[in-house]
């Protein structure tokens, strides 16, 4: 941690400046700016980056504003401006694409439950877009199905966890031996272990729909932002990547 550098200034700006948009205007800059489901309605092609500089709460802003400045900041310096955007919106971009994946897997999944019964995909699409849906389609498969084929499509992604979460794994591999104080643990925790630990938790989250944050977490979407963090790190220490590169 250290002095505010360039990046992470802009960053936080934006990010604040649509938080206070969002709390003027919730609704509209939720349904504009947030990662809706590519078949909803709301979803359009700039939402894989607008849903970055998108959260919450009031909470949820601060804990990602705090890591971002904490643990992005010595990248920043360590890498240059250029460089320190472009894997941190790699890593967001990669966090979406993940969270996209899976929400489609989801969807499916349903969906063929669905279309097994009698009806048709149109009549499915119609119903659900205007938040309705029939209990009985819990009589069809389990109910984890059901609700995760409908938050696929009318629950959008926001914040910028997903990048935040491949800033830390690009801040684990490069400062493994750091010594991070945290609130709930009372001797500090070398980077190297915590930060797996961490993403662990959230893989563990994912798959078993069981989460010990909380609820309305996306999960895989942190899970994708450190794999993509994961792989751009993986790379350049493979190739040596210059920072002239990046000049």
């Amino acid at each position: 941690m250290g002095r505010l550098t360039g990046a992470i200034k802009h960053l936080l700006i934006i990010n604040i400046i649509f938080f206070i948009a969002t709390s003027l205007f919730g609704e509209q800059m939720y349904q504009w700016f947030s990662l809706w489901f590519p078949e909803n309605e709301n979803f359009a092609l700039w939402q894989v980056i607008s849903h970055m500089f998108m959260h919450g709460g009031f909470m949820h802003i601060l804990f990602n504003m705090y890591a971002l400045w904490a643990f992005g900041s010595p990248l920043e310096q360590m890498w240059g401006k250029k460089k320190f955007l472009f894997f941190y919106f790699s890593a967001g971009i990669g966090a979406a694409l993940i969270h996209t994946a899976v929400n489609y897997y989801y969807f499916n999944e349903g969906m063929n439950v669905l279309l097994s019964s009698g009806l048709t995909r149109p009549e499915v699409i119609d119903i659900i877009s205007q938040g309705k849906f029939n209990t009985g389609w819990y009589e069809l498969a389990s109910r984890t199905t059901i609700d995760n084929f409908l938050m696929s499509y009318s629950t959008p992604a926001v914040g910028a966890s997903g990048a935040i979460y491949g800033i830390l794994v690009a801040f684990g591999m490069s400062f493994p031996n750091s010594e991070l104080f945290l609130i709930f643990l009372p001797v500090p925790i070398k980077a190297k272990y915590f930060i797996p630990v961490l993403i662990g938790l959230d893989l563990f989250s994912g798959v078993t729909g069981y989460s010990i944050f909380g609820q309305g977490i996306a999960h895989f979407a942190h899970v994708g932002g450190a794999l993509f963090g994961f792989i751009m790190m993986w790379y350049w220490k493979k190739n040596q990547f210059n920072n002239n590169r990046w000049n």
